[in-house]
């Protein structure tokens, strides 16, 4: 009954604001008809005065509104008429605004303002920069969006457009367009402003009278999609992020859907596929509630019938530059990937068309979505396509994307646990692990060539299987890849590779001999078969102290499986490339190697168990020895090469201080730890001395556990205590 009612009084009302507008249209009549320019806006005033009510829902007042509308362009034609009022434009435009009410004092300056420019005895831009802010004044929203569609209505065909009688003299498209994108902000404010009008209860109702409203809003992006001169420079610089901005900022769910769908539904297919990435980007800024699925869709289903539409969008743009037609795929693979992430197949489809591509920052970001997208490298491994363009890339933008996909590993963790899949992906990182056409290893620069080789290390540590049997192949795989890169590269890939296969060792450790069949499982003794292959490859680069001590590291891990024969094997190569190859180039007369050798004798006075030798004194000794040692090799350093040598030797010095600190040495006293910190923070702060990353990292590690144990409490924090950092 209520309902009812509500129904019967709006009724009521709009009859009552029809009626008013037609008693005082004929008196408007009667007035323009005497050409009696006092009376006419006098008339025309109270007119407009019936919308002014707050009575009416949206599709009521629309009703109203019309009504006044049909009696404004009559208005509007007078005005044209000098002759008639005898009164020129500027002289009216100044006239309308003494009207009494705000609301009638605009729409009649909108009309005005509509001759004004059409009069061109100002400039349009600065016509409608007045008209759009002094509309600011009606912030009620039914009333704010009507006369805001009505001032979008008078003045669409005076926008100074190309080829327009507006344009020029200071008037340009970008005026036009900032008008528009003005008006649009103010009426999508009005329109989202409308759910908070009444009370909760009648949500629903006000949610239903919004979208009666939304066409009022979304005809301004209509507008913008006609006027000429919004090429797809404008368009992609300043229409879509001021539309996109005004729709992320209002958080409302129907305004963000409609509007979307607008700018979906407006502006050419072509635009869209050029500007894909920044619309999507919005999209995960939109509030959860909407519905993107649907609005994605459309999107995917206009730019599918536009493909088959037009299939030489690309191809027979011959002129565009590879740079544009490679963006266009990277935006279809990002819209691909957000859309479907679960069909690898339409992502596979996109990859082949780039194969001729050159442009190294739009490859390498198509190739990277994947990976973005999945957290996954082991996804994109599936890709079929995903090698091929890797394998047109040139060898610069091949070794980028490696990186690229190594950085993706490290950062996601990701475990790549089958030998095919290590295939896959040393076949697409080999332009870090061998030298492509056009580049060899002698014109990278050092420091490039290290952090390159450095991340293939680190790589190694992710390629890991539980089975022994398809470790054992991963190991082998890797091998076949890296003994390729050749002699420089080897030093790096080697360690990591033997410490994977002796971590194989450990797990396997006990199983020996050799099991009939034709697969040969794995066991130890066949692993480091492999292992002697691969050290005497680098014993041979020549990096023969390296190869030293990883025969050191195999024939320990042999010695602990009980496989005599292999630790005796192990420890003659080792022996041999001692006599044949360290005595004579290394020496171990080297000061490093000295204090090194200096310092690891403290142990021998020092057994840490109940009945072990423990002489401090003797400790102290050989600690002094060695710092005194490596005091020497600084100032042999900075003899020789006029700077001296990185610190790592007085670091490594003060680890052992600490270890036999910590150990209740009594010789070892906080006082004399604090003077050596501070004799390493003096040489490190020394103009002489090298900058070393390593030895600085190795320090800051160290200091950062000294004040671990600091904090930590207790009887060792009570130790450390008295030594300040």
């Amino acid at each position: 009954m209520m309902i009812s009612n509500g129904i019967e009084d709006e009724e009521k009302w709009l009859a009552e604001g029809i009626a008013g507008i037609q008693h005082n249209a004929f008196y408007l009549h009667r007035a323009l008809d005497a050409n009696n320019l006092r009376e006419a806006l006098k008339f025309s005033a109270q007119l407009l005065s019936e919308l002014r009510t707050s009575r009416l829902s949206p599709h009521k007042y629309y009703e109203l509104y019309m009504r006044a509308f049909d009696e404004l362009r009559r208005l509007e034609m007078f005005f044209k008429d000098e002759d008639r009022h005898g009164c020129s434009v500027v002289d009216l435009y100044e006239l309308v605004q003494h009207a009494g009410n705000i609301l009638p004092r605009l729409y009649l300056l909108c009309t005005v303002g509509s001759v004004y420019i059409k009069s061109k005895e100002a400039p349009a831009k600065d016509v409608l920069k007045d008209l759009v802010e002094m509309c600011r004044a009606v912030q009620h929203p039914i009333r704010g969006l009507f006369l805001r569609s009505y001032l979008a209505q008078v003045s669409r065909d005076k926008l100074p457009d190309i080829g327009s009688e507006y344009e020029g003299e200071g008037d340009t498209v970008m005026d036009a367009v900032e008008f528009v994108l003005q008006n649009f902000t103010e009426m999508n404010k009005l329109w989202v402003r409308m759910q908070h009008q009444g009370p909760l209860r009648e949500k629903e109702k006000l949610e239903k009278e919004r979208s009666e409203l939304r066409d009022l809003v979304g005809k301004n992006l209509h507008v913008l999609s006609q006027i000429e001169g919004v090429d797809l420079e404008i368009y992609r610089d300043t229409v879509l992020p001021r539309v996109l901005e005004q729709i992320v900022n209002c958080k409302d769910e129907l305004a963000q859907y409609y509007l979307m769908d607008c700018i979906i539904q407006v502006f050419p297919d072509e635009y869209h596929l050029q500007t894909l990435e920044i619309l999507l980007g919005a999209c995960p800024q939109l509030q959860p509630t909407v519905d993107l699925k649907t609005v994605l869709s459309q999107l995917m289903e206009r730019l599918s019938n536009y493909a088959s539409s037009s299939p030489e969008v690309i191809e027979a743009q011959a002129d565009m530059p590879i740079v544009g037609a490679i963006t266009l795929y990277v935006s279809l693979l990002t819209f691909t990937l957000r859309v479907h992430p679960d069909r690898l197949d339409y992502v596979d489809q996109v990859l082949p068309k780039l194969e001729d591509s050159k442009a190294t920052k739009q490859v390498v970001a198509l190739l990277s979505a994947p990976l973005d997208k999945y957290d996954d490298i082991v996804t994109a491994l599936t890709l079929s396509n995903y090698p091929r363009v890797m394998d047109h890339l040139d060898a610069g933008t091949n070794k980028v994307m490696a990186m690229v996909i190594i950085r993706s590993i490290m950062k996601n963790k990701t475990c790549v646990s089958t030998s095919d899949k290590v295939e896959v992906l040393f076949e697409l990182i080999k332009g870090l692990i061998k030298d492509l056409e056009g580049i060899s290893t002698d014109e990278l620069d050092e420091e490039d060539f290290n952090e390159e080789q450095n991340s293939v290390a680190c790589l190694m540590h992710m390629l890991y299987n539980d089975d022994p049997e398809e470790m054992l192949q991963i190991i082998c795989t890797v091998w076949k890849h890296i003994k390729a890169g050749g002699s420089k590269r080897l030093p790096f890939t080697v360690p990591p590779l033997v410490f994977s296969a002796l971590k194989l060792v450990r797990k396997l450790q006990g199983q020996d001999g050799d099991v009939a069949g034709e697969e040969v499982p794995a066991t130890p003794k066949k692993i480091f078969q492999l292992l002697n292959q691969i050290i005497e490859a680098l014993s041979v680069v020549p990096s023969p102290e390296l190869a030293l001590r990883l025969y050191l590291q195999c024939a320990e891990a042999a010695n602990d499986c009980d496989l005599e024969p292999v630790a005796y094997e192990f420890f003659t190569q080792a022996f041999v490339l001692y006599e044949e190859e360290v005595a004579y180039s290394a020496k171990l007369l080297k000061k490093p190697d000295q204090c090194r050798a200096v310092y690891a004798c403290s142990h021998l006075f020092w057994v840490d168990d109940q009945d072990g030798i423990k002489d401090g004194e003797r400790v102290l000794l050989c600690l002094k020895r060695s710092l005194r040692i490596a005091n020497a090799a600084q100032q042999m350093a900075n003899v020789t090469r006029g700077s001296s040598g990185p610190v790592t030797l007085f670091v490594e010095i003060l680890n052992k201080y600490l270890y036999f600190f910590e150990k209740g040495n009594p010789q070892i006293t906080s006082s004399v730890i604090q003077g050596l910190i501070e004799l390493i923070k003096t040489e490190m702060q020394s103009d002489s001395t090298t900058a070393n990353h390593a030895s600085d990292a190795f320090f800051t590690s160290t200091l950062r556990y000294i004040q671990f144990q600091k904090q930590k409490g207790g009887a060792m924090g009570e130790k450390y205590d008295p030594i300040k950092l």
